[in-house]
């Protein structure tokens, strides 16, 4: 399945991808898409016969529980409402406590790394399987970003990932900002995880940017893409001719030039990097029609790996099934993931093993990132609040873990500041307090009270 160069569609940038020359395809979040509408910009990039891949974020494939069912049934809807040929997702856990541990729930907001341990396999194989049961087309998952690593690991990253294909089938979005993130976090080296992994499985490779400071690697997803990621990509290229290659950009969006040269230079890469041509009656490393610099160097292998055979997609179903978790694997994963999502989220001490200032770094991302997402979602709040928002924010969250999703943090977040008696303005507070009541109500207010309340905010701003 030849996918060539892509783009990741975020509104913000929804006019810039449309006019950008030489797109085959576009990744779009499946959790910001309605599962019955599709945004207008994506709906004209499908009718130009632009591909539209799903990319989840939520479903905690990695986590202790199994996958929940109304999530899965959500990514595949949006699967069906695309047509699309795969979907994905990470390698990650989400959110931890709950029955298993008889704790609260907690989530992260965030993707966190699994533990590299046998028990964390079985249950992401038994996980994964899961899914593959539930999505109409083949899943394919990402390696994430780490600032922290478990203590105790058995296997290495390559490991991990070759043990999790053949287990499961799965296919791989390899990410190569992650692999250079995590060479210069924890140390592990991109060339030795590439060896090890299965290279004719990837389905696609995502290319991004971040930035470093203080010597930890903060892969934001808002900076340009740097020379060591294009060097994991080269790497990477000279192994596999990948189906797809997909540049990723989340915030601080830039200029459709300065994308459309960061594509460039991801084509330049992939161009220098691949191997030299094989000699007269050698095969061709990829099929007729690819785009220059993309394609698939072990078609039939990666095929084989998914599940997917010529023009069809499989369903896990279609695997003889595998066996679940070992008795008690799920209860130690589920009690350790508990214990570092509670002490990165909610101050409680640290787990024996882990490295105490990597953890107050992870603690201090996570903040900020749901201060990012809540900004966000409810941009009324840093409009009201001004410069002081961020503090004010990253005050409230220090301990107080998320208790839903970010519309339901953006209200507990305005209670608190309300209850605090802030915002110190009279005017601020006001709007902070109509904002918060309209968002509030056991059901949304009337359209006259909205109406009132609109006006009544105009003033009260003046």
């Amino acid at each position: 399945m030849e996918l060539g160069i892509g783009i990741g569609w975020r509104p913000e940038i929804a006019d810039e991808v449309e006019a950008l020359a030489g797109i085959d395809w576009v990744e779009a979040v499946a959790e910001n898409l309605c599962a019955d509408h599709l945004p207008d910009s994506l709906v004209r990039l499908r009718e130009r016969g632009v591909r539209v891949v799903p990319h989840g974020v939520a479903l905690g494939l990695g986590g202790a529980d199994r996958p929940d069912p109304v999530r899965l049934a959500s990514l595949a809807a949006r699967a069906e409402l695309l047509g699309t040929p795969l979907v994905t997702e990470h390698i990650a856990f989400v959110r931890a406590g709950g029955p298993l541990t008889a704790s609260p729930r907690l989530e992260a907001g965030h993707l966190l790394p699994v533990p590299r341990t046998r028990d964390a396999l079985d249950v992401l194989c038994e996980n994964v399987r899961i899914a593959q049961e539930s999505l109409p087309v083949p899943l394919a998952l990402e390696n994430i970003a780490a600032l922290i690593t478990w203590p105790g690991e058995e296997l290495t990253e390559g490991q991990f990932l070759a043990e999790l294909v053949e287990r499961t089938g799965v296919r791989l979005l390899i990410d190569v900002a992650n692999l250079h993130t995590n060479h210069v976090n924890l140390g592990q080296d991109p060339a030795k995880a590439l060896d090890e992994l299965p290279v004719e499985a990837i389905a696609y490779v995502h290319v991004a940017g971040g930035v470093e400071k203080n010597g930890v690697w903060h892969d934001t997803h808002a900076h340009p893409v740097t020379a060591p990621v294009l060097d994991v990509l080269a790497e990477l290229r000279s192994r596999v001719d990948p189906p797809g290659v997909l540049l990723e950009r989340d915030d601080a969006f830039p200029p459709a030039g300065e994308l459309a040269g960061e594509l460039d230079a991801i084509r330049a890469t992939l161009r220098r990097a691949a191997p030299p041509t094989r000699g007269p009656g050698a095969p061709p490393t990829r099929g007729p029609g690819a785009a220059p610099g993309v394609g698939s160097a072990s078609a039939s292998a990666s095929a084989s790996a998914s599940g997917e055979g010529p023009g069809r997609a499989v369903r896990g179903g279609d695997r003889p099934p595998v066996a679940p978790a070992p008795a008690g694997a799920r209860d130690r994963t589920a009690v350790a993931q508990a214990a570092l999502l509670s002490a990165l989220v909610a101050g409680t001490p640290a787990p024996e093993g882990f490295d105490h200032r990597r953890l107050r770094v992870q603690s201090r991302a996570l903040a900020a990132k749901r201060a990012d997402v809540v900004a966000k979602v409810a941009p009324e709040l840093p409009e009201i609040l001004g410069d002081g928002y961020r503090a004010a924010f990253l005050a409230y969250a220090d301990g107080r873990p998320m208790s839903g999703g970010y519309r339901r943090d953006a209200l507990d977040f305005a209670e608190h500041v309300l209850i605090a008696g802030g915002p110190a303005d009279p005017a601020a507070r006001r709007r902070l307090t109509y904002w918060w009541q309209d968002r509030a109500g056991a059901r949304p207010p009337r359209r006259g009270t909205r109406l009132i309340r609109a006006a009544r905010a105009v003033l009260v701003g003046r």
